[in-house]
């Protein structure tokens, strides 16, 4: 199982101090600090670098994961933003537009020389390969299995539909398939996979409605733009008390049954088969998870 807990992935301008120090403040899992997208014009970028190099010395970040959204290997950034912030207190990279496995060998690569060069443990530097684009969607299992580094990957649903030439439709029809290719593939591959943003940040009525669908699809997590996002996102992403209390009678009822001899446990009128199983002991884990974070939370205050 994967031991990265991720669910809230939070988009932060790495410029822009102001926000870093609510997203320091914050209670999301990642933090996806931008020097990609968010930071206009070009001469910020360095100044993004730069800032968010400061802020992970200053340990800063230390209760989330910490993976910088760099910029593409196309736009002449790239070298600059990993050689800069290969440092601890990073756990990885997200890399956009990822279109097919060898974009990210070639950022596999990359790193593994900063690493040697750097005197750094081989392969300590993870990767979120953001699926943004037509190719990326029907391309996601080979990205998810051209490194080992890939612990999850992430839709952009925005840059995707217009790649498409879609309409992003209030009712989601035109993102239903590529959601359910990007969670498919990524379970395929032992991969955390992560759901779009969610635009309207304001509307918290729509954004339940697509937690609820991204939860059903097989998400374990999504990107989030504004911190107000966060505790709807982790309700819906964190096992509730009645799934841990089912969970560990699935086991426990499991586990007696074999202990007799038994092939299959039965709860009430349910076979308790070797999926149910597999499932309760993933909410288990999960639920570890998030309770050592609330604990390391907790002693940093």
């Amino acid at each position: 199982m994967n031991n990265f807990l991720m669910r809230s992935l939070m988009f932060v301008p790495g410029h822009n101090e102001k926000l870093l120090e609510s997203a320091a403040k914050s209670d999301a899992d990642v933090l996806l600090l931008d020097i990609e997208d968010s930071v206009q014009p070009f001469d910020n970028k360095e100044l993004a670098r730069l800032t968010i190099k400061k802020w992970v010395e200053n340990q800063a970040f230390d209760n989330h994961l910490v993976f910088p959204r760099v910029n593409d290997r196309e736009s002449g950034h790239l070298l600059k933003d990993i050689h800069t912030l290969t440092i601890p207190g990073v756990h990885g990279f997200m890399y956009p537009k990822s279109r097919w496995g060898e974009d990210i060998y070639f950022v596999d690569k990359l790193l593994e020389t900063i690493e040697y060069e750097k005197k750094i443990a081989p392969g300590y530097f993870k990767l979120i390969p953001l699926i943004e684009t037509t190719a990326a969607v029907l391309n996601a299992q080979d990205i998810c299995k051209a490194s080992n580094r890939v612990v999850a990957i992430a839709f952009g649903c925005e840059d995707f539909i217009s790649d498409l030439g879609g309409i992003h439709d209030k009712e989601g029809l035109s993102i239903f398939n590529p959601r359910s290719i990007i969670a498919m593939a990524a379970k395929a591959c032992n991969k955390v996979p992560v759901d779009t943003v969610h635009i309207n940040v304001h509307d918290l009525d729509d954004l339940e409605k697509n937690l609820i669908l991204a939860k059903k699809l097989g998400f374990e997590g999504m990107l989030v733009l504004n911190p107000k996002e966060l505790p709807l996102v982790h309700q819906y992403f964190s096992p509730s008390e009645e799934e841990k209390a089912n969970a560990l009678e699935m086991i426990r009822l499991s586990e007696d049954a074999q202990k007799e001899g038994k092939g299959v446990a039965v709860k009430g009128n349910k076979f308790i088969g070797p999926p149910m199983v597999a499932t309760a002991q993933k909410i288990i884990f999960r639920a570890k998870l998030i309770e050592e974070k609330n604990n390391n939370r907790k002693n940093l205050k």
